[in-house]
């Protein structure tokens, strides 16, 4: 790890620092919490810093508009439901991402971000279509990239990403992509050229069992060594092939990226968990625990939960 990675001093690694022993001594006893859409009801043992964020989660709701490409239509999971999230895991901030089910119709999260207010990010879905006018509204209602959907049905044509992210750049966005590990392989060239901050979704969809040896990883890799580029410690059920509750499997992959590149990951619970049956949901605090695995130092923790959400969201510190 390089002086930069190996140096706590940098703002990723050290923004909101000294709450940490406050945020522990002041900590309450566990308390069982019942989550919709979200397996047991214990608290996790990872105490979460003041400041923590959740950078990954969506919200249905059946009132808004369906888009008839998308293949993913879970049961409405609200603003009230996500609250009981918060108080399970003791977090406060937090990014609401545009789900495939509603393709560019971007009213729930526009609804879902006043409800919440300051302590929200989102996360919108936009075609070429998409007015400056537009862009801006979403902008100041605390919209901060634009997610292209290429693993599941209904996203926006990947002819799009170009223009769009060179569009977004401006206004100091990033785009945000849900892309199997092998695509992300093939489009090495193209991600390359991109202008603006790329995200990648739950860890790249890097496939198991190949996990570090895949080629996506590389390229992921060869990116966060660029800079621009932010990885999503999310979503490790969904390509683990061993499962709960530890998703060992997983563990190799999450590891090399803290090892690779702490100051450029954040974390997400990908709460309702869409990809999962409502009678098979993975248990949010075991998914939260997980850091303490993935991340043992707790200062790193302290930089994927805090500070580097602070500097990808534009969350205050």
């Amino acid at each position: 790890m390089n002086a930069l990675r190996g140096s706590i001093g940098r703002r990723g690694l050290l923004a909101g620092l000294g709450s940490v022993a406050v945020t522990a001594a002041c900590a309450q006893a566990p308390q069982p919490v019942a989550v919709r859409w979200s397996s047991g009801t214990a608290q996790p043992a990872l105490v979460a810093p003041a400041g923590a964020v959740d950078c990954h989660h969506h919200i249905y709701d059946q009132s808004y508009p369906i888009n008839a490409a998308s293949a993913l239509r879970p049961p409405d999971a609200t603003v009230a439901d996500y609250r009981q999230l918060q108080q399970r895991l003791r977090l406060h901030r937090h990014v609401v991402v545009q789900p495939s089910t509603y393709g560019t119709n971007n009213q729930g999260i526009m609804d879902a971000l006043a409800a919440f207010g300051d302590e929200a990010r989102g996360i919108a879905v936009c075609d070429t279509s998409v007015t400056d006018a537009e862009l801006d509204r979403m902008d100041k209602a605390g919209v901060r990239g634009l997610r292209f959907i290429t693993s599941i049905p209904g996203g926006v044509p990947i002819d799009m990403l170009e223009p769009l992210s060179a569009r977004v750049a401006e206004l100091g966005w990033h785009v945000q992509l849900v892309m199997a590990g092998d695509e992300i392989a093939a489009r090495r060239e193209m991600l390359a050229r991109l202008r603006s901050p790329v995200v990648f979704d739950h860890m790249g969809h890097i496939p198991q069992p190949q996990g570090v040896d895949h080629p996506g990883f590389a390229v992921i890799r060869a990116m966060l060594e660029r800079g621009r580029t932010w990885v999503k410690l999310s979503g490790a059920y969904i390509d683990s092939k061993v499962g709960p509750p530890g998703y060992a499997d997983i563990a190799p992959l999450a590891q090399a990226l803290v090892a690779h590149a702490p100051e450029r990951l954040v974390w997400g619970s990908d709460w309702p968990h869409p990809t999962k049956p409502v009678n098979d949901k993975p248990d949010d605090a075991a998914l939260f625990d997980l850091l303490s695995v993935w991340a043992p130092d707790e200062r790193v923790r302290h930089a994927i939960l805090v500070g580097n959400p602070a500097t990808l969201y534009g969350f205050p510190v």
